[in-house]
């Protein structure tokens, strides 16, 4: 469980970076994309965020208590 918590962390880091990306990219370029997803794009960076501090931790919580 441990390895696989490890392995998720920079998946999740990844998918925010990703996410941020695209929302920074279109808020930038403009146009009905950026003002259709905008806030959909914030939400799931959001999202990704969350999950990513949640794994991150887990991932203390579990190292912690194996000590």
């Amino acid at each position: 469980m441990d390895a696989f918590v490890y392995i998720l962390i920079p998946i999740g880091l990844a998918v925010t970076a990703i996410i941020l990306g695209i929302g920074i990219y279109s808020l930038a370029k403009g146009g009905t994309f950026a003002k259709e997803n905008g806030n959909k794009l914030m939400r799931m960076r959001i999202m990704a965020q969350a999950v990513t501090i949640g794994l991150m931790m887990l991932f203390l919580w579990l190292v912690g208590k194996g000590s």
